[in-house]
Formats: structure tokens, C-alpha cells, sequence
């Protein structure tokens, strides 16, 4: 769990740059709106911008690894409630997009919160 800030923050840059270089590709391989990529891509990238200036602090005080986690569990709803709003057009690759980016999140944050001890210093 030492790392687990690190595998937050890498994770949410990669998913933001991917989605937003390859969105016109991923747009009809989804079926979804490239706004709707592209919203997805850019909230990954401040997610991880977050995520990465707490992973670089040696001490990390508990409110803000706690708004971490609210961070992890509000993009929860919003990924379900994509699904749910585009279920008429998305194609299984985008729903599997939608709901896996959710599972992801929501696991981070169940991991997060129970070792929220550990992640108060970076040693």
C-alpha cells in the first residue's frame, strides 16, 4: 500500500492522456460523444494532477487524503450516470470503459480510506 498514491496518480494521467490523444478514435469504437471523452479525459488529468501533489508530499495530512477519496467516490456516480445516459448508443467497449473506470476509482478508493493511516507520510 506505500505506492498506492503513486498508482492512483500514474493511473489517472495515463487514463487522461489516452482518452484525450485518442479520442476521435475512441469516440466511435464507444459509441460515444467525443465531448463526453473528452470531459472523462480532462477530469482524469486534474484528478491526477491532485492525486500526484499528494504522492510527492513526505506528509500528508489526513483532510486531504480524505478529499482524495471523496474525489475517487463523486467520479463514481458521474461514470455510472454516463453509462446510464448513453446505455441507447454505447457499445459494450464503452460501457466496459464507463463502468471498469468506476470499479477502478471506487476500488481506489475503499483501499485508500482503509489504509488512510499508512498514506499520511510518503515512508
Amino acid at each position: 500500500m506505500r505506492h498506492l498514491l503513486w498508482i492512483d496518480c500514474t493511473a489517472g494521467a495515463l487514463a487522461g492522456i489516452l482518452v484525450l490523444a485518442l479520442s476521435g478514435w475512441l469516440a466511435p469504437l464507444e459509441g460515444l460523444p467525443r465531448e463526453v471523452l473528452l470531459f472523462t479525459g480532462a477530469m482524469n488529468l486534474v484528478y491526477a494532477s491532485y492525486s500526484c501533489s499528494l504522492a510527492v508530499r513526505r506528509v500528508r495530512p489526513l483532510p486531504l487524503v480524505t478529499l482524495l477519496v471523496a474525489a475517487n467516490l463523486a467520479w463514481v456516480p458521474v461514470c455510472v450516470a454516463l453509462a446510464v445516459a448513453y446505455r441507447a448508443v454505447a457499445t459494450p467497449f464503452g460501457f466496459a470503459h464507463l463502468l471498469g473506470e468506476a470499479l477502478f476509482v471506487g476500488g481506489l478508493a475503499l483501499l485508500e480510506w482503509r489504509h488512510r493511516g499508512s498514506l499520511l507520510t510518503a515512508a
